[in-house]
């Protein structure tokens, strides 16, 4: 298992950006197909995007309710993986993690059971 990290939540204004950071210290988080996911109070969490070690594994994924607002990148070099948000609302508010598994991403979608190593997560708050 990997030891994820997550940085960059915090509160923002409804229609703002905020980019959250996931870094891993061993370099072998560059071969790992990396998920974030979110978890609003009462809710289910949710699979959000994920990004697998190398563009020939594939496309990123993004979940329907993200989709053309949030871009999943990776910088193998500083062994981390950003998930960019903008025109952030008040239903984005949770709890956000990311994940990893040793494989790339499935093309079935983003889903926890396939996710192994977890960082503790970053809270968002988007107010009205």
């Amino acid at each position: 298992q990997l030891h994820l990290v997550e940085s960059g939540g915090g509160l923002v204004q409804a229609g703002g950006s905020l980019t959250l950071s996931c870094s891993a210290s061993k370099e072998t988080f560059n071969y790992y197909g990396v998920a974030w996911f979110r978890q609003a109070p009462g809710k289910e969490r949710e699979g959000l995007s994920c990004i697998s070690p190398s563009s020939s594994n594939g496309p990123e994924k993004y979940a329907d309710s993200v989709k053309g607002r949030f871009i999943i990148s990776r910088d193998n070099g500083r062994r981390t993986v950003s998930l960019q948000m903008h025109r952030l609302q008040p239903e984005d508010t949770a709890v956000y993690y990311c994940a990893a598994r040793d494989w790339p991403c499935s093309e079935a979608g983003v889903y926890e059971r396939d996710f192994g190593s977890w960082g503790q997560g970053t809270q968002v708050t988007v107010s009205s």
